[in-house]
């Protein structure tokens, strides 16, 4: 008999339930704070600066090192390396030096035998400080031209004779707000010394390598010496990329100076004012068209809040630039992107990573010329979108090959019927003089891989024991998005056997070394081809010893269902992981993966920097009182492309995740600073997450079939993490159309992100003035 059809537990493309899902619900899911405390474990407690920009004259520890239970306590002087953990830039300090930039930084910290006995004694730390001036504004930060990285351009034609002779023009300016991450698991680390001068630090962290690299430069020793663990996190979106170096290094420098355990969690006043946040956008634009709406130059300034040191900044702006076109062609473009500095905490990674700036730009102005030619918003996108073979290079100089989204948007209307939807929603406003109801829809484009294309690489070991059961590891990291799960059936499909063999483990740099984040949507595509590579190394030594087991060329056999078949003859996976071992073969391999096709300049801001996009599509509807600026979603739907799914289920959660988060970015998560710099929304009570009553009601997703990558992805499939948070613009765009109903949507809105009920309110009011004059 010929080996039957795949009939495994967990393969590839079937909803398989996420590995933790269990744990989850019933608390048997291990964080780092549920880690049992080993004997003399020392917690930890921070000074941080009261003010935004301040000279630091003196700092006395002497009060709080003779308190209670106090063991040590360290500031920059303390540190035997260099005081140094940016990400991608220099001079970006672990503890301030001399100089304080923002209130919130870290300036000293202390380990005492307790958590509240450090809390106290660290009040007890007397720092002296000089005040000085604060830029604490964006625009601020424009005028003084006042950069924590170089100005970043991308230029195609001349767009001074572009906007000269289009037929139409507009010019203005906006802003969007940032974001804090606000995961439920705040930043923790727990560091222990080893022997000699090694360091083992558990790490809530994305980017285990880059905590590695930062504890190692902190206390001067190689990164050999550092093992940073990781084995889930309570969500990250971006927050624990580059900031767990602050937390991972501070508890480091502690536990080498204790030579004791030593853990820093941090409570979420704390967490919020000491760590980097989405970065704030303010705009600039001048846009010449025609009279259908397509755009025939458009000049666009974006300056991002960086805050006090560069961090992700550069990197983040790169990614706004290289979404500032989403699916629209611009024949004539000049973007400038600035990376202002101000005294605020440095903002860092964001799920999106500045893709949800760059499209925020051009959908707002998208929508501004609708409204001035007086003309649908969708039927201003279609002029606009890039065509197949022609119209078709982006600003950065990459040919869009992979164009679906006219096909998605044509497939999300024919569910909803987008006509009958938007004739329901103008019936109830031509009747509803308080309540106003707006429509809008969001097409989105999204590339997929680091834009640096040294990040575009992975690796993963893989064990076959005795008995058939398999080990997994890899370098991607677990922040309850299900990417260990998705890899775990990508070992399953390549083997042929039930996933409940395999088991997942923690990710090491003592396993998988020199890793890059779990981030930029590629955790998938990087981690699962590894492992896919890893697995197919050992399954090709299982091969030869099955083939010379039955006699037979290589090529006849065949892995399905948990055995191995060569014609009708056949042996389970277990017995032959027993037999390749008795013949001496080996069963364990490391996997390794690189992107193929991309590059990009830096200096130019040119290239290839993605190996492909993802599309989707969103409608929603919304409802706001024109009486006290109040808004509420009614209605979402999503259509989302992931390729070939490699776990529909999971794929789903994300897309819905996703969603809600971006409509919090952009309706009520409000990052307040005061005249004095401090942060005032800094937790739950005064800063505002979507909560469960926020869902839309009628909230319906779904996943674009048959449509597999072009490229040769994992099993065809595509990322799915971040493109859907840019889907919650359709939420932005309806409260626009219900502002602009009260001008019969004749007139823009003047509306700034979020829009909370304090704008909401305004605009209404700025609208019904405009409209009755």
């Amino acid at each position: 008999m010929n080996a039957p059809l795949s009939r495994i537990r967990g393969g590839v493309h079937s909803s398989v339930r996420h590995d933790s899902a269990a744990g989850h619900t019933n608390g048997q899911a291990l964080y780092l704070d549920d880690i049992p405390a080993v004997p003399g474990t020392l917690e930890t407690a921070l000074v941080l600066s009261p003010h935004p920009h301040a000279r630091i004259r003196s700092i006395d520890l002497s009060a709080a090192l003779a308190s209670e239970g106090v063991v040590a306590a360290v500031t920059a002087a303390d540190i035997p390396g260099k005081n140094d953990i940016a990400p991608i830039r220099t001079d970006e300090p672990l503890l301030a030096a001399g100089l304080v930039e923002h209130e919130g930084q870290v300036v000293a910290a202390v380990a005492a035998a307790t958590l509240d006995l450090a809390r106290a004694a660290a009040k007890l730390v007397k720092v002296e400080y000089e005040v000085l001036p604060a830029v604490l504004t964006v625009e601020q930060a424009v005028a003084k031209e006042l950069y924590v990285a170089p100005v970043q351009k991308m230029d195609r034609g001349d767009i001074d004779a572009a906007l000269k002779s289009a037929p139409h023009r507009l010019s203005g300016e906006f802003r969007c707000g940032g974001q804090d991450h606000f995961y439920l698991e705040g930043h923790i680390a727990i560091a222990t010394p080893g022997e000699s001068r090694d360091v083992h630090v558990y790490s809530s962290t994305q980017h285990p390598t880059e905590v590695q690299h930062g504890v190692a430069h902190v206390l001067g020793i190689p990164f050999n010496a550092v093992t940073v663990e990781v084995r889930r996190m309570g969500g990250g979106f971006g927050g624990k990329e580059s900031q767990p170096t602050i937390i991972a290094g501070i508890a480091a420098l502690l536990a080498v100076k204790t030579r004791k355990p030593v853990k820093l969690r941090l409570p979420r006043d704390d967490d919020m004012r000491a760590t980097g946040k989405r970065h704030p956008f303010y705009y600039r634009y001048e846009v010449g068209f025609d009279d259908d709406g397509a755009i025939l130059g458009l000049d666009l300034l974006l300056a991002a809040n960086g805050g006090h040191v560069a961090d992700h900044t550069p990197a983040v702006l790169t990614r706004a630039l290289c979404h500032a076109d989403n699916c629209y062609w611009l024949p004539v473009l000049r973007f400038r992107g600035l990376a202002c500095k101000t005294n605020t905490v440095s903002n860092t990674a964001f799920r999106g990573y500045g893709g949800p700036q760059g499209m925020f730009a051009i959908e707002t102005i998208v929508d501004m010329i609708a409204r001035h030619l007086g003309k649908p918003l969708e039927q201003v996108r279609r002029r606009n979108f890039y065509g197949h073979g022609r119209d078709n290079v982006t600003p950065y100089g990459m040919t869009v090959e992979d164009n679906i989204i006219q096909r998605v948007i044509d497939e999300l209307d024919a569910s909803v019927d987008l006509k009958a939807w938007r004739d329901s929603v103008i019936a109830f406003n031509r009747t509803s003089p308080i309540v106003k109801k707006g429509l809008a829809t969001m097409p989105v484009k999204f590339g997929i891989s680091f834009n640096r294309p040294a990040l575009n690489q992975a690796g993963a070991l893989v064990h076959v024991y005795m008995d058939g059961s398999v080990t997994l590891n890899h370098g991607g990291t677990e922040m309850g998005q299900g990417l260990f799960v998705k890899v775990a059936q990508v070992v399953a499909e390549t083997f042929q056997i039930d996933i409940d063999n395999i088991r997942i483990t923690a990710t090491t740099t003592g396993k998988v070394p020199n890793t890059s984040p779990t981030a930029a949507s590629s955790g998938s595509d990087l981690n699962g081809m590894a492992a896919q590579n890893a697995a197919e190394q050992i399954k090709d030594r299982m091969a030869d010893v099955a083939a010379e087991q039955f006699n037979v060329p290589k090529a006849e056999i065949v892995f399905s269902s948990n055995r191995i078949y060569a014609g009708n003859r056949s042996i389970s996976f277990a017995e032959l992981a027993a037999l390749s071992w008795e013949k001496r073969v080996s069963l364990s391999a490391t996997g390794f993966y690189r992107t193929p096709k991309i590059h990009w300049d830096f200096t130019t801001n040119s290239g290839r920097p993605f190996y492909y996009f993802t599309y989707g599509v969103a409608a929603a509807e919304v409802a706001i009182d024109t009486l006290t600026g109040e808004m509420r979603v009614l209605r979402a739907e999503l259509l989302q492309d992931c390729g070939e799914s490699l776990n529909p289920a999971i794929d789903l959660g994300q897309i819905e995740g996703a969603f809600v988060q971006g409509m919090g970015w952009l309706t009520t998560e409000e990052l307040v600073w005061d005249t004095k710099g401090n942060l005032r929304t800094h937790g739950p009570s005064t800063y505002k997450i979507p909560g469960s009553r926020d869902v839309p009601p009628v909230f319906n997703a779904r996943i674009l079939q048959n449509a597999p990558n072009r490229e040769e992805t994992v099993f065809r499939s595509k990322a799915v993490g971040e493109p859907p948070l840019m889907l919650a613009l359709s939420v932005w765009l309806a409260v626009r159309d219900a502002i602009a109903s009260l001008s019969d949507y004749r007139l823009a809105p003047s509306i700034d992100a979020p829009s909370t009920p304090d704008r909401v309110l305004a605009a209404v009011d700025e609208m019904r003035a405009r409209a009755a004059s």
